[in-house]
């Protein structure tokens, strides 16, 4: 399996990071994508990626940042994006639910995101939350200029967003949110993602699934996701497993099995 969504670098791992590792791969978890939350933590980020043959990175700033990321260029980006481990653009997006950042602020830095995701043609991994019109019309408007791949990270937004992604041929990923019992939301929204547009994630250290939840989320924990999954859409875990993994290299193309 494949964990397009980690957090390796979060300071909850800092204590026992080698142990997380050991726990994943004893769980069947052979790739992990770990995810760029801001510019400065991307030289911790690459050496982490280097060091691990089975770990690969994102290039970018999360929407909580934008106000620090005003000066960010798209040629910024792309030049972070030459390195073979830098798979993916972001995480960006929109987040009027926390408002760390202003709405211009995390406009700007999206559109910065997504000329670069245009340019390098890896895809924009889409942070949203509480923003689904503005998301999908700038999602729409900025394709009209130019195709780019796009995944749309931890679904938790409305099935009209979902819709008009699916639409511009986005991928979508779900967590262990969906495992929630008071996700119905979340698991209405995952009827409508075809299975080969479907990939799996942990966003640890955030969201462990059921059983775990309520302790620090880590890779190992994706096979409850995955399992969980499988018997929502009445597959095999690892006809899914196969699915998602196959997804994953079919998206992030730059990434090599």
């Amino acid at each position: 399996m494949i964990d397009s969504h980690v957090n390796l670098h979060h300071e909850a791992f800092r204590v026992d990071f080698d142990d997380v590792m050991r726990r994943a791969q004893g769980a069947g978890i052979d790739g992990m994508l770990t995810i760029c939350d801001q510019m400065s933590s991307l030289p911790q980020i690459a050496a982490l990626a280097a060091a691990h043959n089975h770990v690969w990175h994102s290039v970018g700033a999360h929407p909580h940042f934008a106000d620090d990321h005003l000066d960010l260029t798209s040629d910024q980006l792309v030049a972070a994006s030459h390195s073979s481990k830098a798979i993916g653009i972001g995480e960006t997006g929109l987040d009027f639910h926390y408002n760390y950042s202003k709405l211009e602020a995390q406009i700007q830095v999206f559109t910065t995101h997504i000329h670069a995701a245009r340019v390098t043609g890896l895809p924009l991994i889409v942070h949203t939350r509480e923003a689904d019109e503005l998301m999908a019309d700038l999602l729409e408007q900025e394709t009209l200029k130019g195709a780019f791949p796009i995944l749309l990270h931890c679904y938790t937004s409305g099935l009209e967003l979902l819709r008009r992604g699916l639409d511009l041929g986005a991928y979508v990923s779900f967590s262990g949110i969906a495992t929630f019992k008071n996700a119905g939301a979340v698991r209405d929204a995952a009827r409508l993602v075809p299975l080969d547009r479907l990939l799996i994630e942990t966003d640890c250290p955030y969201l462990a699934p059921i059983p775990k939840r309520g302790q620090r989320n880590e890779p190992a924990f994706l096979p409850y996701i995955n399992a969980f999954l499988a018997d929502f859409y009445g597959v095999e875990a690892a006809a899914l497993a196969a699915r998602t993994d196959q997804n994953f290299f079919d998206l992030f193309k730059k990434a090599q099995p």
